[in-house]
């Protein structure tokens, strides 16, 4: 497989011979050592690159991508945040100038998320850089250096265009092992015919099996090139996610229409992941502890198979019918949700032992709709508590048609132990799981009566 893409800006033309090759192994073997190899999962940021395409730029983890993912991009390491003459990035002079590192090997990728960040406009720090874990210099300096820049003009090495239209991929069909579809027309004739193939969109879960797991994956179908399944479209029956949206994409959107949503979708991991995960990926890669399945089991939304030309709807807590298995057949692939255009009783609460980038060992989801006083309609769903994300459908029985009061809430409590057994590991045990669970209902109903619930706003 040969594939052509942008490294700090010059052209560059790969054959490789491993599609699950790693973007940072590649970089490390051809002497680019400045994009560093730390945790190898994406938890630290040490290797975080920018990467750039029609759609914008973006810092992602180089870890987690996979070199056919880079066809017909930009790439840019640590190495070409500076000028070609040598000049310095604002970002790199602020953290000069406010001493911004110290053993160094955090450095690179914190200085390649701020000059993302400082090229987007942002000035969100803490969530750009939740993603770089930093343990000797502190963060104080760091966000100081952020600040400083803050300001300063985009240099002319990384203004737009960052991607030449003469660059092609070279990869435009099937390159054995290995497929690059256009379209999700031909991502179904192909899968049709490969069944038992890999398919990779952010590759994010896919990414470990390989530096985890040491998994070889044989065939393989890269899925970043299918536009038609970015898309975010509203129809009669609400609003279309396709499943290759990026949850950094659909956290954007739901900002306004999804607030509660939005909300969640900050704690997903880091920005370095967000921008490379999809919503499809988290939904059919069937983890009982996946954040965005809870949301939008209890807003009610319904998934969209596709196996060849032949698609089927079902509600999205039917998908999932055991620890890791869905029901989907051979050849099928997961290809929109359909969620409803405002959610506005939606609420939703992640347990996790870090704020930002980690794992929940609880999520949960609320959707009381009432009339006056009267609980009218109740969709509750839960991660973390069964082998699959699940409604809370006894719980839901017994708060339905009854006064939306605290009393009615902790009568309504013991039949969570009808939905749930949920078991002990090393995020949190049964019980403790049990009691968060039934908190985060008694938050619900604090929250719709005014108080501050926040662990972001409530104060000693």
């Amino acid at each position: 497989m040969k594939i052509s893409f942008l490294l700090n800006g010059e052209t560059r033309s790969v054959e490789l011979a491993e599609p699950t090759l790693s973007v940072l192994d590649w970089l490390r073997a051809e002497g680019l050592t400045g994009t560093k190899e730390g945790c190898n999962e994406g938890d630290c940021g040490a290797c975080t690159v920018m990467v750039s395409d029609a759609e914008g730029l973006r810092a992602v983890n180089a870890c987690l991508m996979m070199m056919p993912q880079l066809a017909g991009r930009a790439l840019r390491t640590i190495e070409g945040v500076a000028g070609p003459d040598g000049a310095l990035h604002p970002v790199q002079e602020a953290m000069i100038a406010h001493h911004g590192a110290q053993c160094g090997f955090c450095t690179p990728g914190v200085t390649v998320s701020l000059a993302v960040a400082h090229a987007c406009g942002r000035r969100d720090h803490d969530d750009v850089l939740a993603g770089n874990l930093c343990r000797c210099t502190g963060y104080a300096p760091i966000i100081r250096a952020a600040e400083a820049a803050q300001t300063a003009p985009v240099p002319d090495w990384l203004a737009p265009p960052l991607t030449l239209p003469e660059i092609s991929s070279g990869v435009r069909g099937q390159t054995a092992p290995a497929f690059l579809p256009e379209s999700a027309d031909a991502l179904a004739d192909w899968y049709l015919a490969h069944p038992e193939a890999t398919l990779i969109a952010g590759a994010t879960d896919v990414g470990l099996w390989v530096t985890k797991q040491l998994r070889t994956l044989g065939e393989v179908a890269f899925l970043n090139d299918c536009k038609d399944l970015q898309q975010i479209v509203e129809t009669q029956e609400g609003v279309e996610i396709g499943a290759g949206v990026t949850i950094a994409r659909l956290r954007a959107w739901a900002e306004t229409p999804h607030p509660a949503l939005a909300a969640l979708l900050r704690r997903f991991a880091s920005e370095q992941v967000r921008q490379a995960a999809t919503l499809g990926g988290n939904i059919a890669n069937g983890s009982p502890i996946g954040d965005t399945p809870p949301a939008l089991i209890a807003m009610g939304a319904r998934l969209r198979l596709r196996r060849g030309a032949v698609r089927r709807e079902m509600p999205l807590e039917d998908f999932f019918l055991d620890y890791r298995k869905q029901d989907r057949q051979p050849g099928e692939f997961v290809e929109a949700v359909i969620m409803p255009r405002t959610a506005p009783d939606l609420a939703c609460y992640k347990l996790s032992k870090r704020f930002d980038q980690d794992i929940s060992a609880v999520c949960g989801c609320f959707n009381i709709a009432r009339e006056g006083s009267i609980i009218a309609t109740a969709r509750v769903a839960f991660g973390g508590m069964a082998g699959t994300p699940k409604r809370a459908r006894a719980f839901e029985a017994a708060l339905s048609g009854r006064p939306f009061t605290e009393a009615t809430f902790r009568a309504a409590l013991p039949e969570m132990a009808r939905d749930f057994a949920p078991m002990s590991d090393m995020r949190a045990s049964a019980d403790y799981r049990m009691e968060t669970a039934q908190a985060m209902a008694l938050r619900y109903l604090r929250a719709a009566s005014g108080e501050a619930v926040s662990v972001l706003e409530v104060a000693p």
